[in-house]
């Protein structure tokens, strides 16, 4: 009797913290999409339900972006608010943060903007991303993007951006985003029942987070093809570009600045760069490279301490000794004492004539100027002030930033790493704009740099420093430069973008291959096949593949010989996710492959629901079972959870086609062949170890299963 005509419930789905089989996943997608097309030309019916499903990617896009942007929108407004919160409330409305609450002010002038009666500060009324990655490359976790890590992200995230910690929101943002990926895939059967389908449309998701949390959706879905996903074809391309739009234009609706921007940072230049100054940006590059691999070095040996002694066992107290050293130091300071992104939108600001910041405290020594010009301008008392404060905060920045990543707080890389990179950057502009003032005549600058001109802008130099130093830590290029074009809107600044991009890279790379992600990754032990790394060695699939000479045989069944009790005592004295299927023993020819889940719930519920099935019940694999004998019990047929086309290598295989394998089709485990007979198995993580292994690492790092 085969009583799987009907599907069972759990059948071909994953335990937790196991790796997805890309190639199965795909073929089942292509046999349910086949089944529906042959099933539309019966009737009306089929035919709308073939319409609504190959809608119903671009419907869940829709949702996606909807759902994203108005949470970003959300967390937004709630960090703001709280930021403010610290120092002040607004009495006209305790809703209102403080730009917004003067704004609405009768009794505010414009140089004094940020001071009127309807804000009081307290003392008045008082007289105080790397799991992203490893999901998407196929591996489970589960509850990671589950409905209650949505709310407890989005709650906690507004908490820890106007705490003043030092770290972003960008990165919990793609989180958030797909979380609501996650979670709306449940509302569609196509997404619900298939992994590798649910993995293109988190990938879409992470490119809608990265566009409402920069405003930069064309950086967003290069973000989630460059940095993130594991696979990428040209459809998730399409609806990555979709749900990022989405997703930027619910958050303009919201407007949570209050400037029609999607950002708080956002900046126009219009100043253009000159040849020369490709020094100094190349300069920021350098900086930038050696700021990434500073961290990342540091970082990780911070984090590795914290897995490997008590101190991991306190998150709570961590937190609050790292937040209160945080608020102690940077109190005396108004650029530590300010959220990061209003430091980072300060940096980048060309300054005009009515702005009130110490950044732009020049003496103004100047009859005449362009429309919407300055010519460059001696520093006044307040700029050198802000010098020395700016010197402070980025040591500050530096060190803080590399104790606070990593905690068990929502906490993004992007603007702390943008913020180290801004400072450094407007330092030197300021002196490059106050050399070329003071020293017109020498050769650098008499060419282009005339007297009364507007000739160095040091928000382009923070701009430049800011994506140098974001790059050298997450090794990004194309996207990086993407999102800070779309960031300042100029498309004559890509150039200096690309070139401290590059350089950062390059540098970055010279003194460690691995961005924080991928180091991220590695200390976590999570099963990601690396595909930026080139395998180098020749060794061949025999020397990795299990079992080695002088091991064990390896476990195996028998397509038509073993009984149920047996199969049950192989699955209780064993922890292996699946089982080659021979024809016998002593010939070993490979019929199949059958994965461990899918074993326990067939033989449960045949018990359950198969009248006669017992312990002696012989068990199946074959098309069909022989005439059986009177009074034996009824035989077991799971023929259909038999994979008839396992991927199979030869022994002598070299391991550098093996890996590419692993790396491009996304398998689990790949069975090893001599002439036809099966002689072992390779698994995702013996080729994780073997490269471990083959780079003097310790092999047993990867802790995953």
């Amino acid at each position: 009797m085969d009583f799987l005509e009907e599907p069972i419930p759990g059948v071909g789905t994953y335990d937790d913290f196991n790796t997805i089989d890309w190639v199965r996943e795909k073929s089942r997608d292509r046999d349910r999409h086949r089944e529906i097309t042959n099933k539309s030309k019966e009737s009306t019916w089929a035919l709308i339900h073939s319409v609504s499903d190959a809608f119903s990617g671009w419907l869940l896009m829709l949702l996606i972006g909807l759902l994203s942007g108005s949470l970003a929108g959300l967390i937004d407004i709630s960090a703001h608010w709280m930021t403010d919160l610290k120092e002040g409330i607004c009495t006209g409305g305790f809703w209102f943060n403080h730009e917004h609450c003067c704004w609405n002010s009768d009794h505010v002038t414009f140089e004094e903007r940020d001071k009127c009666p309807e804000w009081n500060s307290w003392s008045q009324l008082i007289i105080s991303t790397d799991e992203i990655k490893t999901i998407l490359s196929g591996f489970i976790i589960r509850g990671y993007l589950g409905k209650w890590t949505l709310v407890i992200k989005t709650i906690t995230l507004v908490l820890a951006v106007s705490s003043g910690l030092s770290l972003g929101k960008e990165g919990p943002l793609v989180h958030v985003a797909c979380c609501c990926g996650n979670i709306l895939c449940h509302c569609f059967n196509k997404y619900r029942k298939n992994e590798a389908k649910r993995r293109e449309v988190l990938s879409a998701a992470a490119a809608a987070g990265v566009s409402v949390a920069f405003g930069a959706p064309i950086g967003g879905v290069l973000f989630s093809l460059e940095e993130v996903s594991y696979y990428f074809p040209l459809k998730t391309l399409w609806r990555s570009f979709f749900a990022a739009l989405v997703a930027a234009f619910t958050l303009r609706s919201i407007n949570p600045f209050g400037n029609s921007r999607l950002v708080l940072f956002y900046v126009e230049f219009h100043t253009p760069w000159h040849l020369f100054e490709l020094v100094p940006f190349i300069l920021l590059g350098i900086f930038g490279g050696l700021w990434g691999a500073l961290f990342i070095r540091t970082n990780i040996a911070w984090c590795r301490k914290r897995k490997t002694t008590q101190l991991g066992k306190y998150p709570v107290i961590e937190v609050l000794v790292v937040t209160a050293i945080t608020a102690i130091l940077a109190f005396p300071n108004e650029y530590t004492r300010m959220s990061t992104s209003e430091l980072i939108s300060e940096l980048f600001n060309d300054c005009g004539l009515l702005d009130s910041s110490k950044l732009c405290d020049y003496e103004n020594r100047f009859n005449t100027s362009k429309a919407g010009e300055l010519p460059d301008r001696p520093a006044g008392v307040g700029v050198y002030s802000a010098m020395w404060q700016l010197a402070l905060t980025l040591i500050l920045k530096i060190v803080i930033t590399i104790f606070t990543f990593g905690m068990k707080i929502p906490s993004g890389l992007f603007i702390p790493s943008m913020a180290v990179g801004a400072i450094a950057g407007r330092l030197l502009g300021v002196g490059m704009e106050q050399l070329a003032y003071y020293h017109q005549e020498w050769t650098i600058f008499n060419s282009w740099c005339s007297q009364g001109a507007d000739c160095i802008t040091p928000g382009l130099y923070a701009m430049v420093g800011a994506a140098a130093c974001l790059g050298g830590v997450t090794r990004m290029t194309v996207s990086l430069v993407v999102i800070m074009f779309e960031l300042t809107g100029g498309l004559e600044y890509i150039v200096p973008l690309m070139a401290a991009a590059m350089t950062s890279k390059w540098v970055a790379d010279a003194l460690g291959r691995e961005g924080i992600y991928d180091a991220h990754i590695r200390l976590n032990g999570y099963p990601f096949l690396e595909a930026k790394e080139e395998f180098a060695h020749k060794t061949l699939a025999m020397d990795v593949m299990k079992p080695r000479r002088n091991d064990p045989l390896l476990t195996v069944l028998t397509q038509d010989s073993m009984t149920v009790e047996d199969v049950e005592t192989i699955i209780s004295e064993t922890t292996y996710s699946g089982f080659p299927v021979v024809v016998s023993r002593e010939s070993q020819r490979l019929v199949g492959f059958v994965l461990r889940r899918d074993l326990i719930i067939s033989i449960e519920n045949a018990r359950k629901k198969q009248d006669g099935v017992v312990s002696t019940s012989i068990i199946y694999f074959t098309e069909h079972s022989p005439p059986l004998p009177p009074y034996t019990p009824p035989t077991l047929k799971l023929r259909n959870i038999l994979d008839l086309s396992p991927f199979t290598v030869t022994d002598l295989t070299p391991m550098e086609i093996v890996v590419d394998i692993f790396r491009k089709l996304g398998l689990r485990q790949c069975l090893v062949t001599h002439n036809g007979r099966l002689l072992g198995i390779i698994t995702k993580k013996d080729v994780l170890k073997h490269i471990a292994q083959m780079a003097n690492q310790d092999p047993d790092s990867i802790l995953f299963n």
